[in-house]
Order: C-alpha cells, then sequence, then structure tokens
C-alpha cells in the first residue's frame, strides 16, 4: 500500500510542480540544449573550467555614513579577503539630492554613504587603488553623475579612465517596476542609460555600464519565472534603445551584466541561473544576430536574497545564506554578496559581516565545489527544472512583446500588478501556514536571541553638511555656473550627457546640482496612481 505523502502537493517557489523522482524517463534527449561549459548555449557556465581557473569574485555591498565610515568598512573587508568592492549610496544620492535639501533630512548616510561632491568619492576610495580593484554602484538615476566622479578621481590619482574595472547598475527600469528611485520621465532615462553605453564604448571600456537587475524584482515579490522574464525584457529594451541610437550590439553588449537574487529554493535557484544563460545566449544571437560570444555569455552577479532574512532568530539567517551561496555556486554565477545574518536588523555589524564573508570563502575553498566545473550538469531534477523554467520564461516574454515590449508593460502597469499578486501570494501563504519559516511560524522560539546592532551616528549628517556648505564656499563659482550651463544646453540638443557632466564633476558640482540641471530639461517622473 502506498504511503501517504507529507503534503497533498509539491512545487517550487514559481509554482512549478515537483515529481516524487526524476529520472531517464522524464529526461528527453538534451544533450545540444545542455552542451559544454563555455560553449554556446552557456547553459553550463560561460568559462570552460568555470572556477578551476579562477574563483567568483567575493563582493560585499557595503557603505554607511559618511565617505570615511564607508571607506573604512571597505578596508575592514579587504583586509579580511573580499576581492571586490560594492557601493551602497544613501537616498538622497540615489534621488539626486544634496545632503542639505530640506527632503534628505534624516536619511543622509542611512541606508548607504553619503556622496555629495567628487571630494566625498575621494575620501570613499582614499588608500584603495582604483586600478587594482573592481568596482560595483548600485545606483540609477544619477549613475552617470557617480560613474563621471570615480573617473575624475582616479584622473587625479594618474590612473587613466580605460585601466578601472567595474559595474555601473545604471537600470532604470526595475526603478519604475519596483524600487522607486527614478528621477525623470522614461524617456530622458533611457537616453542617459545609452549616452553611459556609448561613451565607455571607448573611455571605458573595462567597465559594465549596465547591470540589469533582477535582484529588486526579486525582492519586491517576484517568483523565480517572473524575475527571469522581467530583467531578460529589460535588457531588450535597453538593446533596442542602443540599437536606434545606431551602436553595433556586439559593441555594446560585452559590457552589459546582469544581477539576480539567489532565494530559498535550492534546485529552482540554481536552474535559474542555467536558464538565464541560455535564454540570453539564444535572444543575443537569434533577435541580434550576435556573432561575438562575449556579446552571448550572460555573466550574472548573484546576492543571497535579503527578504528571506527574519528578524526572529537571527542565527537561522546564517544558515539560509549558506544554502543560497551554494545554490550561486553551483548555478555558476560570476560574482556574489552574501547578507549577514542581522540585516533584517539594521546595515550589518562588523562581527556580521566578517562571518557572511567567511561563509563564501569556506564554500570556495574547504566545500570541493570549486574543483570541478557544473557537478549538477546532466542532474535529471535540474536539467528538468532548466528546461521548465526556459519553456515559462518564453512565454512571458512573448506576452510582453505582444504587449509593445517591456516600456508598455511598465507605463500600463502590468509588470507591476504581476508583482504585487506574488507578493501578496507569498506573504498569505506564510501566514496562513502553508508556507514554513522557521522562527517565524515554524518552530517560534520563546527566548529572544540579542545581537548586536550596528548604529549610525547621528552627528554624521550635520557633519556632511557643514562639509558640502564649505565646498561651495571654496570652489569657482563663475566654473560650476557655465559647466551646469553647457550641461542644460547639451540635455536639449541631444548629444551625449557623459562629457559634459564629467566636465560639471571636475569643477566641484553636486550631485544636486548637475540632477537639477538635468531636472530643468527633463521635468520629474510622477508616477500615475491607478485605483
Amino acid at each position: 500500500m502506498a504511503s501517504k505523502e507529507r503534503k497533498a502537493r509539491f512545487e517550487t517557489l514559481s509554482g512549478i510542480p515537483l515529481d516524487t523522482v526524476y529520472g531517464p524517463a522524464t529526461a528527453p534527449a538534451r544533450d545540444a540544449r545542455i552542451g559544454e561549459p563555455g560553449a554556446f548555449p552557456y547553459t553550463r557556465g560561460i568559462h570552460p573550467r568555470m572556477y578551476r581557473d579562477r574563483l567568483w569574485t567575493m563582493r560585499q555591498y557595503a557603505g554607511f555614513g559618511s565617505a570615511a565610515d564607508a571607506n573604512r568598512r571597505f578596508r575592514y573587508l579587504i583586509d579580511n579577503g573580499q576581492t571586490g568592492l560594492s557601493v551602497a549610496f544613501d537616498l538622497p544620492t540615489q534621488m539626486g539630492m544634496d545632503s542639505d535639501h530640506a527632503l534628505a533630512a534624516g536619511e543622509v548616510g542611512r541606508v548607504g554613504v553619503a556622496i555629495d561632491t567628487v571630494e566625498d568619492m575621494e575620501a570613499l576610495f582614499d588608500r584603495i587603488a582604483l586600478d587594482g580593484v573592481s568596482v560595483s554602484m548600485t545606483i540609477n538615476a544619477t549613475a552617470p553623475i557617480l560613474l563621471a566622479m570615480i573617473a575624475v578621481v582616479a584622473e587625479r590619482r594618474g590612473v587613466r579612465p580605460d585601466q578601472l574595472r567595474g559595474t555601473v547598475q545604471n537600470d532604470i527600469l526595475k526603478e519604475y517596476i519596483a524600487r522607486g528611485t527614478y528621477i525623470y520621465p522614461p524617456g530622458p532615462s533611457m537616453r542617459l542609460v545609452t549616452d553611459v553605453m556609448e561613451y565607455c564604448r571607448t573611455a571605458m571600456p573595462r567597465w559594465n555600464t549596465i547591470s540589469v537587475s533582477g535582484y529588486h524584482i526579486r525582492e519586491a515579490g517576484a517568483t523565480a519565472v517572473q524575475e527571469l522574464a522581467f530583467t531578460l525584457a529589460d535588457a531588450i529594451a535597453y538593446a533596442d534603445h542602443a540599437v536606434a541610437r545606431g551602436l553595433g550590439f556586439d559593441e555594446f553588449a560585452p559590457q552589459v551584466s546582469f544581477f539576480f537574487a539567489i532565494h530559498n529554493d535550492f534546485l529552482e535557484e540554481i536552474a535559474k541561473l542555467r536558464a538565464a544563460r541560455r535564454l540570453w545566449s539564444g535572444i543575443a544571437k537569434e533577435r541580434y544576430g550576435s556573432s561575438n560570444e562575449k556579446s552571448m555569455k550572460l555573466r550574472v552577479h548573484a546576492q543571497t536574497a535579503g527578504s528571506t532574512l527574519t528578524a526572529q532568530f537571527p542565527d537561522a539567517n546564517a544558515v539560509r545564506v549558506t544554502l543560497q551561496c551554494v545554490a550561486a555556486v553551483l548555478g555558476g554565477a560570476q560574482s556574489i554578496h552574501t547578507n549577514s545574518r542581522d540585516e533584517a536588523l539594521a546595515i550589518p555589524h562588523n562581527d556580521a559581516v566578517r562571518l557572511a564573508l567567511r561563509t563564501q570563502q569556506i564554500v570556495a575553498f574547504e566545500s570541493g565545489l570549486a574543483s570541478t566545473t557544473d557537478p549538477v550538469g546532466g542532474s535529471y531534477a535540474v536539467e528538468a527544472l532548466t528546461d521548465e523554467l526556459e519553456r515559462r520564461t518564453r512565454a512571458e516574454l512573448e506576452r510582453i512583446e505582444a504587449m509593445g515590449g517591456m516600456l508598455s508593460a511598465i507605463e500600463s502597469g502590468f509588470v507591476q500588478r504581476e508583482i504585487q499578486e506574488s507578493a501578496y501570494r507569498y506573504q498569505r501563504a506564510i501566514e496562513s501556514g502553508e508556507r514554513g519559516v522557521v522562527g517565524v511560524n515554524r518552530y517560534v522560539a520563546d527566548d529572544p536571541v540579542e545581537v548586536p546592532i550596528h548604529h549610525i551616528d547621528p552627528a554624521a549628517e550635520s557633519s556632511q553638511v557643514s562639509q558640502l556648505v564649505r565646498r561651495r564656499r571654496e570652489r569657482d563659482g563663475v566654473g560650476v555656473a557655465g559647466a551646469l550651463e553647457r550641461l542644460r544646453h547639451d540635455a536639449r540638443s541631444g548629444a551625449n550627457l557623459m562629457p559634459a557632466i564629467v566636465d560639471a564633476v571636475r569643477r566641484d558640482a553636486s550631485v544636486g546640482e548637475i540632477s537639477d540641471a538635468l531636472k530643468s530639461v527633463f521635468g520629474e517622473y510622477r508616477e500615475a496612481v491607478t485605483v
């Protein structure tokens, strides 16, 4: 007599039904679709030997308070073995406001580092060799300004722009979808994205001009299928816009990278990264006629999912993060951030950050996972999930294409509604107990666990404002005014705006001043509220 299974149905977080067992009978011949590592369609990874040649970059996302505060955290991480930097900016910087803006009050340096002028950027990278480490910057609406600042800092140190390695997120579409740190309407915003792509093609050829982010889409409540579909649809929108500008796909695509969340569903997350590579290589080849391997290879930064962290029993977060890190490695990520156990409570404490970094290092040097390329390749379950994720993602992409593309889908509210509905279903499943979360609705501890909490010094904001006032007083005001007028002129004329932004940064114009100059031409976006 058959035994009763413990659940009525078994499925992934995306709702894909799971068989009891996978084997040859459920796996059609798919050798060509799996391929070999380093070969089209890159299902098994973008390099033939993957981590045997080079480990993934260990890139912990960090930044808070003043530039000096964030610099100390950067150097602490580097001293503890981090191999790449990732900068978190505060909300005023993300929104194009200087620290003394009325709406910035109480937010300066809170969720990231405060950057007002190029002098702040110099302090942020004090005693850090910009030609010796790759730098990722999570910045979107003001991405061209912050990119110009790092280029000017390097210039002042005698480092050429073509020596710089790093990534600027520059993914404005997901801001309209899931995050909200937009400034300008979609049209001018897409122009700025493409300006960065065009500028870096020759000026900063080793810099990734965009990191198309599914991470924030997933954090907003999307499923793995939606994360894949909406991210790739965003990438198509950017590529179409650049091609319409006159850029060749194979000219800019090698500088396009991707950013995905790694959630709790272990096998689905491994399969998701495999499906993403297969899908992007097909899009590059079939839609854009790519003949450049670098254009077809989807390079991915993976971050463990912040939305899976719980304030209750924070120690359990270290276990979640470890499993997610292993999934990212088995999925073939090029760069990984591991969250800290206390991030559901505050900006991570030094000890928690070190443990998160040590998690990656243990996986890299002790687990054996980096010794064999794609050790899960050929797994009946993983390959079946990869195929199903690809199939469902293609169906979503076809829906979006039928709407007129991603911009139309965003403007109609379709994408936002889909994410909201998924988030609602997920939360209801937790509240009903259908989906268990240890420490929240399963095995709830009566005794609270105390962890050290990182605190931001309240005096940091007033100090930042005072420094900004001083810099404005000491700089060449006439030169700044002239640079900002040139920027407004170029914004009206349709010229690439990066040279004018770089010139304004060189003359010590602030983030807010440059942003306001563009706003005076482009206007400001206000999301339509629908009931």
